[in-house]
């Protein structure tokens, strides 16, 4: 019997574009909440729902461990358990069942279950926790290893009333949380996944928690606004044991923001090259940092990649965001991270309110001009307890959440059609692939366009609570602009 089984609620196989990505990680977070156990003197054991199939394994485990105690406590730093899929909810609240007729207390946390705490209390769960859990999760295991539950701060439970607001838990100092429990991972199927698919494997840390900045689309339920930063040489540290003992070939820094810090990126390119640990590295980041002593330095530190939050080329669309960018500043961070020999990729989003087809073409032309190595398409998505979610929330209809990450549809009246929006996406990679790769498809990228400027007039929808002017005029037509040569 142990104490704990620790688990969270993303499995690869039910998210079809991740399944096409190939690009599984261990679950970071939850590996910080586990080596906290330890330290306070917990046994803990750990089912990685990442790459096991939990509908047919976990029962297993939960006989093998006879656990006194399962916790749900999802990765804080996976962007996808951010999103608060659907499917992920499901799985945590069949989990729950399952380790509730095991005997075992319950105990979650996450963005979801902090959102929608009476719902998972409902389902089988006996505690939520919120915040950042670490240090809460471990005092509330003690107690109730010793018979004695009693109240904690920022942990609810089913008896006790549920607060309309969402509660602010930060116990514990981030910085000096010790170093994750990478000896529960099955590092081989990782490895055995990533260097089937890549030929590589990479691994994921973290140098900081949190982002201070104010997108009103952005949702931080477990941390808000605060941003706080790991020692540069502990960061180095752990570069050093991933590739050691783990054969990492690359990282993924799943930072919310890298690089926020410019004396701490300094610093830390300087404790990577002392032990010489070097390792090809992604991150993501913002436009704005990314100045020419910091793109010098994430050069010295081994980083290739770097995934800048664009969302749109119309300054009208960001400034409503309330994103704090300038269009030229992402022209300028692409220019210096190519001459460093950085890729540079963006985030893009389309159908924020407010947005037009100008505000759309200038997005499409943007990215033209610009030419980043890689993009990430997606659609405005309202989270709860964001302006944004405010703003449209009376037009919100059943769902409320996509099931996956492919999902892609407007949950609210957006301006233009899901299968419109789907042919932006799909016509921006098919051209930005036609230039990094040589990659063709069935159609001509300019007769791609083509098509998809022949749907915009029919796409809109009526029922929008925006106008939509066209203002086609001052724009080069899309096709007309990829077939001239300047994007195709």
């Amino acid at each position: 019997m142990i104490d704990v089984l620790l688990t969270h609620s993303y499995h690869l196989l039910y998210d079809r574009k991740q399944v096409r990505k190939m690009q599984p990680y261990p679950p970071l977070g939850t590996l910080f909440a586990a080596s906290v156990l330890r330290q306070k003197g917990l046994s803990v054991a750990l089912f990685d729902t990442m790459l096991r199939d939990p509908v047919s394994e976990f029962p297993d485990v939960l006989g093998a461990c006879r656990p006194k105690i399962v916790a749900i406590y999802e990765d804080d730093f996976n962007f996808l358990t951010k999103m608060c899929l659907s499917r992920m909810r499901e799985l945590a609240w069949q989990m729950a069942a399952l380790a509730r007729e095991a005997g075992a207390v319950v105990v979650c946390h996450g963005s979801d279950a902090t959102d929608h705490a009476a719902d998972y209390l409902q389902h089988s769960v006996d505690y939520v926790l919120f915040g950042e859990s670490e240090y809460a999760l471990a005092d509330l295991c003690r107690k109730l290893s010793r018979g004695t539950a009693g109240a904690i701060p920022g942990v609810v439970q089913a008896e006790s009333s549920i607060l309309s607001t969402r509660v602010s838990h930060n116990v514990g100092d981030f910085t000096a949380l010790p170093s994750p429990a990478w000896d529960l991972v099955d590092i081989k199927s990782y490895r055995e996944a990533w260097r089937t698919a890549h030929g590589y494997f990479s691994l994921n840390l973290v140098s900081s928690r949190g982002c201070p900045y104010r997108c009103n689309w952005c949702a931080k339920p477990i941390s808000g606004d605060k941003f706080r930063l790991r020692a540069p040489a502990t960061v180095a540290d752990e570069m050093l044991r991933l590739k050691r003992d783990c054969s990492a070939e690359h990282f993924w820094f799943a930072d919310d923001v890298f690089a926020l810090s410019h004396t701490w990126t300094t610093e830390f390119a300087n404790e990577v090259q002392s032990r010489e640990c070097q390792v090809a590295f992604k991150i993501q980041s913002r436009a704005d940092l990314m100045s020419e002593r910091t793109v010098a330095d994430l050069k010295r530190a081994g980083c290739s990649e770097v995934w800048m939050g664009v969302e749109s080329g119309s300054q009208k669309v960001l400034d409503a965001m309330d994103k704090g960018l300038h269009v030229q500043q992402i022209i300028d961070a692409r220019n210096r991270l190519k001459s460093a020999d950085i890729r540079a990729c963006y985030f893009l989003q389309f159908g924020y309110p407010g947005e037009e087809w100008e505000d759309i073409q200038k997005t499409i032309s943007l990215v033209r001009s610009t030419r980043p190595d890689d993009i990430g398409v997606s659609l405005s998505y309202p989270l709860p307890n964001t302006g944004f979610y405010n703003r449209v929330r009376d037009e919100l209809g059943h769902k409320r959440n996509w099931r996956d990450s492919d999902d892609l549809c407007v949950i609210f009246k957006g301006a233009y059609t899901d299968s419109f929006y789907r042919a932006i996406r799909d016509a921006l990679h098919a051209e930005v692939e036609s230039w990094t790769a040589g990659v063709t498809t069935g159609l001509s990228v300019s007769d791609i366009w083509k098509s998809v400027e022949s749907m915009e007039p029919f796409s809109r929808n009526s029922d929008a609570t925006l106008a939509h002017s066209s203002a086609r005029s001052s724009i080069v037509p899309l096709a007309q602009l990829a077939f001239n040569g300047k994007g195709a």
